[in-house]
């Protein structure tokens, strides 16, 4: 039986900014990466955020990013690998006192933006962050992508790893996320985002902005919960997938 996990980045909103439809999205997706506070998010957030996940069933990650409220984390920053396992380590103690308190046991780490953008082609960053992650917890699911230094730095410490699809983002042919500053980098058409992960499920591939396929064959499926389709996209994309005999459930279910 196939089985895929749809999640998204929630938990986003801050102070009186509101941003996605966190709520309307947990009814549709198995897996909520819950920013910690720094690139989003603030303590009100993050406990409401980790109480809606647990009364609906949601599976939650951490979603740790940069000390960049302003930039929304997606500004590169010259840091050390000592200085990325610290700032995840701090993040996934944050989000996990909410998760203790609403009897949620965390299911994987995702790093968010450019921390995230980074790691996956810099092996020593992302070394220091699967370190993290299995000093916190060895059961850990480290969710990024499959071609990425992530992959390469949790299997050789042991940490469990899921690769990840990304339904609304467009791909370069290194199999690299566009850059969000280049026209296409961003999919809005639910139908679209629709085919490209009906396409991932069937073939195993995806067609980048130039035309290129690449092999890409993945466990989890992401809709970004700040794209105002995500709901759509969501609904339309775990309808298509059900119609194909797909199981759709929390990556780390057993």
């Amino acid at each position: 039986m196939n089985y895929m996990d749809l999640n998204s980045d929630l938990g986003e909103s801050f102070g009186t900014y509101t941003l996605g439809m966190d709520e309307a999205l947990m009814d549709v997706i198995t897996s909520a990466n819950v920013a910690c506070g720094w690139h989003a998010g603030d303590p009100t957030v993050m406990e409401k955020t980790l109480r809606v996940a647990a009364e609906k069933g949601v599976a939650v990650g951490a979603h740790p990013g940069y000390a960049d409220l302003m930039g929304f984390g997606r500004r590169e920053m010259k840091i050390t690998p000592d200085e990325a396992y610290a700032y995840v380590l701090y993040q996934l103690g944050a989000i996990a006192a909410f998760a203790r308190v609403h009897k949620v046991k965390l299911q994987h780490v995702k790093p968010h933006g450019a921390l995230y953008n980074q790691a996956c082609k810099d092996e020593k960053l992302a070394m220091a962050i699967c370190r993290a992650a299995q000093d916190f917890d060895r059961e850990l699911m480290i969710l990024a992508p499959y071609n990425s230094a992530f992959r390469t730095a949790a299997e050789a410490i042991g940490q469990p790893f899921a690769a990840e699809f990304f339904a609304d983002r467009a791909y370069m042919p290194d199999g690299s996320l566009v850059p969000r500053s280049q026209p296409g980098a961003v999919i809005h058409d639910p139908d679209e985002a629709c085919r490209r992960v009906l396409q991932m499920a069937r073939e195993g591939t995806v067609t980048c902005i130039d035309g290129t396929v690449l092999n890409m064959r993945c466990a989890s499926v992401c809709v970004h919960g700040d794209n105002e389709a995500a709901l759509a996209s969501v609904k339309k994309i775990r309808a298509a997938l059900e119609s194909e005999g797909v199981v759709l459930r929390p990556m780390g279910a057993k």
